[in-house]
């Protein structure tokens, strides 16, 4: 493992990738009872696959992801140049229409998630379409109060790029960085390494670590130690603390959806996308490499917008049923029978059902016995 580590840093990828494909090659080599991963090939790797697909019932993605670990692990690593390596199939990525919030559930999450540090980040990443690892790294000094204007250093796939500074979070940023200029003066004050720095810059700049421009600009309320040099010091703010604050505001804004916060990310594309900004805009913004990737949102807008009437709306009106829902209650009055009352032809509907449960209070039907009530009524 630690060789896998070493060619990942020595390729320089991501800690995240890194993470990733330790776990899995450590899964695998578990699966196969801690067999010499030498003396496994192609029948090894596809068994796992297997298992992972049929028995752990993983996504595409997740299957993609641990075929691309063993893969770098047997190619990169062991150095092992073999024809089978390419005749692994991968599965087929099936396109998914990402998650995204009308303005008014943006501003509801906004209305209740708590904290204040919270909620600037999650304007921030509403307001310039930030990935949440982007936003949480963002330092004092990529911010340009002048222009407008937010540095996303190291994004995905290692670049660099320029959003836009919304107007609106201009005093908002100011007072966030008043509070973190505070935790940095703590810091300094009690003689606390620095922040982490990219690459080798602090040893080509040895006081760079400890100085104000480089400092988180959402950081970690508690210094923690870095799992790689050992070093006690400030961190920014984790991700899981954010995510899990952002889950509370969706619950508490009573939003049915799987929102996320990458979903204030798609909402950002899809609603400068709806204002009548070109996609290659758009793609630019969100550090697409291909447009073909900022075109999902597109098909978004098509599902929202086309203005296609169902044909159930054409119908004439008393051909559908209005049946009043709030008459669909048992009561425990002893009685056989219930009652369903329907709006447009004003007659009621009396059944006597034998095998009806007992209830010790009135209890609304299930949707599925209230959708079948108005397809009877519609009938009679």
């Amino acid at each position: 493992m630690d060789k896998l580590r070493e060619r990942i840093r020595y390729l320089h990828y991501s800690v995240r990738t890194e993470e990733a494909y330790c776990f899995w090659v450590r899964r695998f080599l578990h699966f196969q009872k801690l067999r010499h991963p030498a003396e496994m090939g192609q029948v090894e790797i596809e068994q796992f696959l297997s298992h992972l697909a049929n028995d752990r019932k993983v996504s595409t993605s997740t299957h993609r992801q641990a075929l691309s670990a063993l893969l770098f692990f047997y190619s990169r690593v062991l150095e092992i140049d073999l024809p089978w390596l390419n005749q692994i199939g991968r599965p087929r990525i099936s396109r998914r229409l990402p998650v995204v919030l009308t303005r008014e559930e943006v501003a509801r999450v906004f209305s209740a998630i708590e904290g204040i540090e919270h909620l600037v980040l999650a304007q921030l990443l509403y307001g310039t379409g930030m990935r949440l690892t982007e936003g949480l790294t963002l330092r004092v000094k990529d911010i340009d109060f002048d222009r407008n204007a937010i540095v996303v250093r190291q994004g995905k796939g290692a670049k660099d790029r320029v959003v836009m500074l919304p107007r609106s979070l201009v005093s908002p940023l100011r007072a966030q960085l008043d509070r973190a200029r505070r935790v940095w003066q703590r810091d300094h004050d009690e003689g606390y390494a620095g922040v982490e720095l990219p690459f080798a810059l602090a040893r080509k700049y040895p006081r760079a670590e400890q100085s104000w421009v480089w400092f988180w600009v959402f950081p970690q309320k508690e210094r923690a130690t870095d799992p790689q040099s050992g070093v006690v010091r400030r961190h920014h703010l984790y991700d899981q603390t954010f995510q899990r604050a952002f889950k509370r505001a969706v619950r508490a804004a009573a939003i049915a959806r799987l929102a996320t916060p990458h979903t204030l990310r798609h909402s950002f594309a899809t609603h400068l996308l709806q204002s009548g900004y070109d996609i290659r805009t758009v793609q630019e913004l969100l550090g697409h490499s291909d447009v073909a990737t900022t075109m999902i949102y597109t098909h978004v807008l098509k599902v929202a917008g086309r203005g296609v009437q169902s044909p159930l709306d054409g119908l004439p009106g008393e051909a559908v049923a209005k049946a009043s829902m709030r008459d669909l209650t048992f009561e425990d009055s002893g009685v056989e029978s219930w009652r369903v009352e329907q709006e447009s032809s004003g007659y009621e509907l009396e059944f006597n059902p034998t095998t009806r449960p007992v209830f010790g209070a009135p209890q609304v039907l299930s949707q599925t016995f209230q959708r079948s009530v108005i397809a009877l009524a519609a009938s009679r």
